[in-house]
């Protein structure tokens, strides 16, 4: 007699009592289909589920997990921290120890403010720009993603230049009315918004190397003219390096694109996989936060004792001579191979990557914007997902996300996930 399926038990408990079975949508796998996985144990490279099934791990967290999971120094750093105290609500060493860090390892930010989530910090970004100009306006792009804030949860207007509309119920068009959304990489369409509205935008936010629509660059030229055109217009450039913040790269997207932001928005990598996020900038612009200024900002468990000590260990081993080069060289090696096996049946596919951080298209050329993205195969893609997680290899549930590599991966993984590629790409082809 079969044994039960035990992610497919949990899942049916789950939705009874959590909305959709999940706590952040993209795990409930709606996208592609069928039960999630849920995750019992990790180690290095893999995680198991609840069937005690193995997994080569390519999302590590969405990102953190740079060093793979359970890296020995990280874990007792968090152990001797526990020990220590969950929580204070009062300020720590530790804090400022890895403020100290950060800053050192991003030449933008003079000043950084710690919070717990992404989307917090692009949220107290996003409030500080207009509070440090006096102005309302905002940029952002279609397929960049900054958190679930309300402002930031809009789609491109029905004209060129025009203002977003709400994607999420409960947020009002007023919310939304002095959000821009510009496609990606387009120079032209940018350079007529800041012509009509250049001096009533507060900032221009992006996604320099964008994650949440699969792995897309901006172009070295469209990264240089919105440095220009914020410059020019005393709008404020915010790069958000949630993901890409040394994952990319030990200086982040504006360290490979060699451009420096107003702001910075970080997260993911700086955490360890605690809940750790951040913002900073020019000590100027952050001297406009409270308490020192008139832009509110606050958060109880902002700088938690635990979680920076998770961060600073990982910065500490990340930081070390060689890293980049060994990850970087693990990256490519991974993206070379599904690019070959590919090739070899004749199936549309491109790849690119940088750093830890990849992404694949069931498509010819590279996309530069979201609109394209959006004509990926889908039914393919999920034929793929679910191709390579039957053989143990995990992906992300959703073609708009892009992949991450860990230090702790290894060459016979990297080998088993592209047999594992080459095995569904033949099939495939033959549909």
């Amino acid at each position: 007699m079969p044994t039960a399926d035990q992610n497919d038990i949990l899942f049916e408990r789950a939705r009874a009592v959590i909305p959709g079975g999940v706590n952040s949508p993209v795990r409930a796998f709606k996208a592609v289909g069928g039960t999630p996985r849920f995750i019992r144990r990790a180690e290095g490279a893999y995680f198991w589920d609840a069937n005690d099934k193995r997994y080569i791990d390519y999302i590590g967290s969405w990102g953190p997990m740079i060093l793979g999971h359970g890296h020995p120094a990280v874990v007792e750093a968090v152990q001797k921290a526990v020990l220590e105290g969950f929580s204070y609500g009062a300020p720590t060493e530790r804090e400022i120890e890895l403020a100290e860090a950060i800053l050192a390892l991003v030449p933008s930010m003079e000043m950084v403010r710690l919070v717990s989530s992404g989307t917090e910090a692009a949220m107290s970004a996003l409030r500080l720009a207009r509070g440090a100009t006096g102005r309302k306006h905002i940029v952002k792009f279609e397929g960049c993603y900054h958190g679930h804030a309300d402002a930031l949860l809009v789609k491109a207007g029905s004209g060129l230049a025009t203002f977003g509309h709400p994607t999420s119920a409960g947020v009002p068009p007023e919310v939304t009315q002095h959000t821009l959304v510009l496609e990606y990489n387009n120079i032209a369409q940018l350079e007529e918004a800041f012509a009509l509205h250049g001096n009533d935008i507060a900032c221009l936010m992006i996604e320099a190397i964008a994650g949440n629509m699969n792995f897309v660059r901006a172009t070295p030229a469209f990264a240089a003219r919105c440095r220009e055109l914020c410059t020019q217009h005393g709008a404020l450039l915010v790069f958000d390096e949630v993901m890409t913040g040394f994952r990319v790269g030990l200086h982040g997207a504006q360290g490979v694109l060699g451009i420096t932001p107003d702001l910075t928005v970080l997260g993911k990598v700086i955490g360890g996989g605690m809940p750790l996020a951040a913002f900073g900038g020019p000590r100027a612009i952050m001297e406009q936060l409270a308490p020192l200024g008139p832009v509110y900002q606050a958060g109880t468990l902002s700088g938690n004792p635990v979680a920076t000590a998770c961060g600073l260990a990982t910065l500490k081993e990340i930081a070390r001579p060689g890293f980049y080069e060994a990850l970087g060289k693990k990256t490519r090696s991974l993206v070379e191979g599904l690019k070959a096996a590919a090739a070899a049946v004749g199936l549309p596919f491109n790849a690119d990557s940088e750093g830890g951080m990849f992404g694949f298209f069931l498509m010819n050329e590279l996309p530069q914007n979201y609109a394209t993205v959006m004509t990926t195969d889908n039914a393919k893609f999920n034929a793929l997902f679910h191709g390579l997680l039957d053989r143990g290899v995990y992906i992300a549930p959703a073609l708009y996300e892009a992949g991450f590599m860990s230090a702790a991966h290894g060459d016979e993984d990297i080998a088993a996930t592209v047999d594992a590629a080459r095995q569904i790409f033949k099939a495939l082809q033959a549909r």
